[in-house]
């Protein structure tokens, strides 16, 4: 008898607070327009924190320098087809820059935008994952764990300077 063996998505996401307001993106999905913190799946050859940045880049055309680990989150979810589907994401929190000018976004996303605590707690249902306002609660709530937390052997980022 062959068992199929489990194996979690993984991905990344950028929670960019500034002035009490988050930053989110809006996007198509199979499901109609959602909004999500900027994330996205972990690109082989690269760190949890450089996927953070990439993705971060992507979908909101500014510089995310992560500061800290926010936290690492479960959560399944069944993709359009039904199949569930288990997403294990590293979330980390930092600054953004401004927007860099002449960047376009991924494909996808329609815009960005800045909302209150509040608004993305009411805007729940809109939401790509039931991380979005989790990992918004525990930023507010002054979660950080040292970036020393998430290491990245050499071995997974083979071409990456020493």
């Amino acid at each position: 008898m062959t068992t199929k063996r489990w194996k979690p998505s993984v991905t990344v996401a950028a929670v960019i607070e500034q002035d009490g307001r988050y930053l989110l993106v809006e996007e198509h999905t199979a499901d109609g327009l959602r909004l999500n913190t900027p994330a996205g799946h972990l690109e082989p050859g690269e760190s949890p924190q450089d996927g953070a940045v990439r993705e971060a880049l992507e979908e909101t055309g500014r510089h995310f320098t992560p500061e800290a680990l926010l936290g690492v989150y479960l959560a399944a979810s069944p993709d359009s087809a039904g199949t569930p589907t288990t997403w294990v994401r590293f979330a980390f929190c930092g600054r953004a820059s401004a927007p860099v000018p002449g960047q376009a976004l991924d494909a996808g996303i329609v815009r960005t935008l800045w909302l209150t605590p509040a608004e993305v707690e009411a805007s729940q249902e809109r939401h790509r994952s039931p991380l979005v306002w989790r990992c918004v609660q525990d930023h507010v709530l002054g979660q950080r764990f040292a970036l020393a937390a998430v290491q990245t052997d050499a071995s997974a980022t083979p071409g990456a300077a020493a």
